[in-house]
């Protein structure tokens, strides 16, 4: 009689364990999907190969360096998302209100990651989640970067544009 209650213990214990540890698991990807995303960006940008980083700098230089190119752009915000996705579609509005507020100092260009026309250049910024926003300067060059929703007011506090 004792064999069976012994079975009975042990299987809530592992079943107990199992959920403790699956919850464990859930709180430490959320506490460190940073430094994962960051982990990824750095995977698919090794991945992405020499000839795809030169085309793909050679487009970043002659599209948004302005100091090249005679725009008069002083910020490039590239979203980089999908038309299908939730989060993607809350950014349209940053986009348009970015837009709508700097349209002589701030190029907004949305990157539809599905189009494979896009794709060399999402290797090339190394985009592992949607949506990311990356931010380039005056040169073309990126000084930064965020993964997830980005909400107006966040951007014009950050940045003072």
């Amino acid at each position: 009689m004792r064999k069976p209650q012994l079975t009975i213990k042990l299987k809530k214990f592992i079943t107990w364990s199992f959920l403790v540890l699956s919850v464990l698991f859930l709180v430490l990807l959320f506490a460190f999907k940073d430094t994962l995303n960051s982990y990824a960006s750095k995977a698919i940008k090794a991945q992405a190969g020499s000839e795809i980083q030169n085309s793909e700098s050679a487009f970043v230089d002659s599209a948004y360096n302005y100091a090249k190119n005679g725009l008069n752009y002083e910020v490039t915000f590239l979203e980089f998302g999908a038309k299908g996705c939730s989060a993607c579609k809350r950014m349209e509005t940053v986009m348009s209100d970015i837009r709508a507020k700097y349209p002589y100092r701030v190029n907004v260009v949305f990157v539809n990651i599905m189009l494979p026309e896009n794709q060399r250049l999402m290797k090339y910024y190394g985009i592992a989640a949607i949506p990311t926003q990356v931010l380039l300067n005056k040169e073309g060059k990126e000084f930064f970067r965020h993964t997830g929703y980005f909400s107006t007011n966040e951007l014009i506090i950050t940045f003072r544009f």
